[in-house]
Protein backbone atom coordinates (compact mmCIF):
# COMPACT_ATOMS: atom_id res chain seq x y z
CA UNK A 1 0.00 0.00 0.00
CA UNK A 2 1.29 3.46 -0.94
CA UNK A 3 0.47 6.79 0.70
CA UNK A 4 1.51 9.95 -1.13
CA UNK A 5 1.82 13.39 0.45
CA UNK A 6 2.98 16.70 -1.01
CA UNK A 7 6.49 16.05 0.31
CA UNK A 8 7.19 12.33 0.09
CA UNK A 9 5.88 8.91 -0.78
CA UNK A 10 5.44 6.36 1.99
CA UNK A 11 4.74 2.64 1.78
CA UNK A 12 2.94 0.40 4.27
CA UNK A 13 4.16 -3.14 4.79
CA UNK A 14 1.77 -6.07 4.90
CA UNK A 15 0.63 -7.21 8.38
CA UNK A 16 2.95 -9.74 10.03
CA UNK A 17 3.37 -11.31 13.50
CA UNK A 18 5.16 -8.95 15.88
CA UNK A 19 8.70 -10.23 16.64
CA UNK A 20 8.68 -8.70 20.13
CA UNK A 21 5.17 -9.00 21.59
CA UNK A 22 3.38 -12.35 21.15
CA UNK A 23 -0.11 -12.12 19.74
CA UNK A 24 0.41 -8.64 18.27
CA UNK A 25 0.40 -7.69 14.58
CA UNK A 26 3.23 -5.62 13.12
CA UNK A 27 2.99 -3.12 10.27
CA UNK A 28 5.62 -0.61 9.20
CA UNK A 29 5.62 2.57 7.18
CA UNK A 30 8.60 3.07 4.86
CA UNK A 31 10.13 6.04 3.06
CA UNK A 32 12.61 5.62 0.21
CA UNK A 33 16.05 7.11 0.95
CA UNK A 34 17.57 6.19 -2.41
CA UNK A 35 18.70 8.66 -5.02
CA UNK A 36 21.13 11.56 -4.73
CA UNK A 37 18.43 13.93 -3.42
CA UNK A 38 15.63 12.09 -1.63
CA UNK A 39 12.59 14.27 -0.95
CA UNK A 40 12.88 13.82 2.79
CA UNK A 41 16.34 13.44 4.29
CA UNK A 42 17.36 10.73 6.71
CA UNK A 43 18.04 13.33 9.42
CA UNK A 44 14.50 14.72 9.15
CA UNK A 45 12.97 11.26 9.29
CA UNK A 46 15.16 10.27 12.25
CA UNK A 47 13.82 13.23 14.21
CA UNK A 48 10.35 11.81 13.49
CA UNK A 49 11.30 8.44 14.95
CA UNK A 50 12.27 6.57 11.78
CA UNK A 51 15.10 4.03 11.59
CA UNK A 52 17.17 3.02 8.57
CA UNK A 53 17.06 -0.39 6.96
CA UNK A 54 19.03 -0.65 3.72
CA UNK A 55 17.91 2.25 1.49
CA UNK A 56 14.70 2.86 3.40
CA UNK A 57 13.66 4.60 6.59
CA UNK A 58 10.89 2.94 8.57
CA UNK A 59 8.90 3.22 11.74
CA UNK A 60 6.17 1.01 13.26
CA UNK A 61 2.58 1.75 12.27
CA UNK A 62 0.89 -1.14 14.04
CA UNK A 63 -2.90 -1.21 14.40
CA UNK A 64 -3.99 -0.53 17.99
CA UNK A 65 -0.43 -0.59 19.41
CA UNK A 66 2.06 2.13 20.33
CA UNK A 67 4.53 0.08 22.38
CA UNK A 68 7.55 0.86 20.16
CA UNK A 69 8.89 4.17 21.49
CA UNK A 70 11.85 5.89 19.75
CA UNK A 71 14.52 6.78 22.32
CA UNK A 72 17.86 8.58 22.36
CA UNK A 73 20.56 9.12 24.99
CA UNK A 74 21.56 12.67 25.93
CA UNK A 75 25.28 12.08 25.48
CA UNK A 76 26.62 15.18 27.25
CA UNK A 77 24.52 14.53 30.35
CA UNK A 78 25.06 10.79 30.53
CA UNK A 79 26.42 9.80 33.93
CA UNK A 80 28.87 6.91 34.09
CA UNK A 81 27.65 5.37 37.33
CA UNK A 82 29.60 2.68 39.18
CA UNK A 83 28.00 -0.11 37.15
CA UNK A 84 28.82 1.54 33.83
CA UNK A 85 32.38 2.30 34.95
CA UNK A 86 32.78 -1.35 35.89
CA UNK A 87 31.80 -2.40 32.35
CA UNK A 88 34.17 0.13 30.80
CA UNK A 89 37.00 -1.14 33.02
CA UNK A 90 36.23 -4.76 32.10
CA UNK A 91 36.75 -3.87 28.45
CA UNK A 92 39.67 -1.46 28.82
CA UNK A 93 41.88 -3.90 26.91
CA UNK A 94 39.74 -3.78 23.78
CA UNK A 95 40.90 -1.78 20.79
CA UNK A 96 38.17 0.02 18.85
CA UNK A 97 38.61 0.74 15.14
CA UNK A 98 36.28 2.69 12.86
CA UNK A 99 36.00 1.96 9.15
CA UNK A 100 33.56 2.67 6.31
CA UNK A 101 30.51 0.40 6.16
CA UNK A 102 32.09 -2.61 4.48
CA UNK A 103 31.22 -6.23 5.28
CA UNK A 104 33.93 -8.79 5.95
CA UNK A 105 33.94 -12.55 6.42
CA UNK A 106 35.28 -12.06 9.94
CA UNK A 107 32.35 -9.83 10.89
CA UNK A 108 29.92 -12.28 9.35
CA UNK A 109 31.32 -15.19 11.37
CA UNK A 110 30.79 -13.24 14.60
CA UNK A 111 27.36 -12.07 13.44
CA UNK A 112 26.32 -15.67 12.71
CA UNK A 113 27.56 -16.87 16.11
CA UNK A 114 25.60 -14.09 17.82
CA UNK A 115 22.41 -14.82 15.88
CA UNK A 116 22.54 -18.56 16.46
CA UNK A 117 23.08 -18.27 20.21
CA UNK A 118 20.97 -15.20 20.99
CA UNK A 119 18.29 -15.10 18.29
CA UNK A 120 18.19 -18.60 16.87
CA UNK A 121 14.45 -18.43 16.25
CA UNK A 122 14.63 -15.14 14.34
CA UNK A 123 14.80 -14.50 10.61
CA UNK A 124 18.31 -13.03 10.79
CA UNK A 125 19.71 -16.37 12.00
CA UNK A 126 19.38 -17.67 8.43
CA UNK A 127 21.21 -14.79 6.72
CA UNK A 128 24.07 -15.80 4.43
CA UNK A 129 27.07 -13.59 3.71
CA UNK A 130 25.34 -11.88 0.78
CA UNK A 131 22.45 -10.98 3.08
CA UNK A 132 24.84 -9.65 5.70
CA UNK A 133 26.74 -7.58 3.16
CA UNK A 134 23.46 -6.12 1.93
CA UNK A 135 22.54 -5.15 5.50
CA UNK A 136 25.88 -3.40 6.04
CA UNK A 137 26.54 -1.80 2.68
CA UNK A 138 23.23 -1.05 0.95
CA UNK A 139 21.88 2.36 1.88
CA UNK A 140 25.00 3.32 3.83
CA UNK A 141 25.85 6.99 3.46
CA UNK A 142 27.64 8.59 6.37
CA UNK A 143 27.97 5.16 7.98
CA UNK A 144 30.73 3.19 9.64
CA UNK A 145 31.43 -0.18 11.22
CA UNK A 146 33.03 -0.05 14.66
CA UNK A 147 35.06 -3.16 15.50
CA UNK A 148 36.26 -4.12 18.97
CA UNK A 149 39.25 -6.44 19.29
CA UNK A 150 41.26 -8.05 22.07
CA UNK A 151 45.01 -7.33 22.28
CA UNK A 152 45.60 -10.50 20.24
CA UNK A 153 43.44 -9.14 17.42
CA UNK A 154 40.36 -11.27 18.02
CA UNK A 155 37.11 -9.58 16.95
CA UNK A 156 34.62 -9.79 19.84
CA UNK A 157 32.06 -7.07 19.01
CA UNK A 158 31.00 -4.87 16.11
CA UNK A 159 28.37 -2.30 15.32
CA UNK A 160 26.91 -0.66 12.22
CA UNK A 161 26.52 3.05 12.97
CA UNK A 162 25.04 5.97 11.04
CA UNK A 163 26.20 9.52 11.69
CA UNK A 164 23.30 11.97 11.72
CA UNK A 165 23.27 15.74 12.00
CA UNK A 166 22.39 15.54 15.70
CA UNK A 167 23.92 12.26 16.78
CA UNK A 168 25.03 8.70 16.18
CA UNK A 169 22.44 6.07 15.33
CA UNK A 170 23.10 2.48 16.41
CA UNK A 171 21.72 0.56 13.45
CA UNK A 172 22.76 -2.93 14.60
CA UNK A 173 25.43 -4.36 16.88
CA UNK A 174 26.50 -7.87 17.82
CA UNK A 175 29.12 -9.59 19.94
CA UNK A 176 30.51 -12.88 21.18
CA UNK A 177 27.76 -14.20 23.49
CA UNK A 178 30.24 -16.39 25.40
CA UNK A 179 31.94 -13.32 26.92
CA UNK A 180 29.12 -12.55 29.36
CA UNK A 181 31.32 -10.94 32.00
CA UNK A 182 32.31 -8.22 29.58
CA UNK A 183 28.65 -7.08 29.00
CA UNK A 184 29.63 -6.26 25.44
CA UNK A 185 26.16 -5.15 24.35
CA UNK A 186 26.18 -2.41 26.99
CA UNK A 187 29.83 -1.60 26.34
CA UNK A 188 29.19 -0.82 22.67
CA UNK A 189 26.48 1.66 23.71
CA UNK A 190 28.77 3.25 26.31
CA UNK A 191 31.46 3.57 23.64
CA UNK A 192 28.93 5.29 21.37
CA UNK A 193 28.17 7.82 24.12
CA UNK A 194 31.87 8.66 24.35
CA UNK A 195 32.17 8.77 20.56
CA UNK A 196 29.23 11.17 20.30
CA UNK A 197 30.88 13.42 22.87
CA UNK A 198 34.17 13.30 20.96
CA UNK A 199 32.35 14.31 17.77
CA UNK A 200 30.41 17.09 19.52
CA UNK A 201 27.07 15.38 18.86
CA UNK A 202 24.26 15.63 21.44
CA UNK A 203 22.50 12.27 21.00
CA UNK A 204 22.91 8.52 20.60
CA UNK A 205 19.83 7.08 18.90
CA UNK A 206 18.97 3.62 20.25
CA UNK A 207 15.95 2.77 18.14
CA UNK A 208 12.78 1.51 19.80
CA UNK A 209 12.24 0.90 23.49
CA UNK A 210 9.51 -1.65 24.25
CA UNK A 211 8.73 -1.85 27.96
CA UNK A 212 6.99 -5.24 27.69
CA UNK A 213 9.80 -6.89 25.73
CA UNK A 214 12.80 -8.27 27.63
CA UNK A 215 14.88 -7.92 24.45
CA UNK A 216 14.15 -4.20 24.17
CA UNK A 217 13.43 -2.99 27.72
CA UNK A 218 17.15 -2.77 28.58
CA UNK A 219 17.44 0.56 26.73
CA UNK A 220 15.75 2.41 29.58
CA UNK A 221 18.86 1.80 31.72
CA UNK A 222 20.83 4.36 29.72
CA UNK A 223 19.83 7.59 31.41
CA UNK A 224 19.17 10.40 30.76
CA UNK A 225 17.00 9.24 27.89
CA UNK A 226 14.58 11.12 25.69
CA UNK A 227 11.50 9.45 24.17
CA UNK A 228 9.54 10.66 21.17
CA UNK A 229 5.98 11.48 22.23
CA UNK A 230 3.06 13.25 20.58
CA UNK A 231 4.48 16.46 22.04
CA UNK A 232 7.93 15.80 20.58
CA UNK A 233 11.09 14.49 22.23
CA UNK A 234 10.67 14.46 26.01
CA UNK A 235 12.97 13.34 28.80
CA UNK A 236 12.00 9.95 30.20
CA UNK A 237 11.89 9.26 33.92
CA UNK A 238 14.93 7.44 35.26
CA UNK A 239 12.88 4.61 36.77
CA UNK A 240 11.33 3.57 33.47
CA UNK A 241 12.66 0.05 33.56
CA UNK A 242 15.90 -1.36 34.85
CA UNK A 243 15.08 -4.86 33.61
CA UNK A 244 16.12 -6.39 30.32
CA UNK A 245 18.93 -8.38 28.81
CA UNK A 246 22.28 -7.09 27.63
CA UNK A 247 21.18 -7.38 24.04
CA UNK A 248 23.33 -6.22 21.15
CA UNK A 249 20.59 -5.73 18.57
CA UNK A 250 19.27 -2.16 18.40
CA UNK A 251 16.40 -2.08 15.88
Amino acid sequence: MTVTSQTARFYYSAPAPCPYLPGRVERRIFADLSGPKPVLGYDVLSEAGFRRSLGFAYRPACPGCNECVPVRILAAEFAFCRGWRRIVAANADLVAARSPAHATAEQYALFTLYQQQRHGDGEMANMDFADYRTMVEVGARDSMVAEFRTPTGRLVAAGLIDRLEKGLSAVYSFFDPALKRRSLGSYVILWLVEEARRCGLPYVYLGYWIAESRKMAYKARFQPLEALTREGWRRQSGDAGQAGTDDGAVP
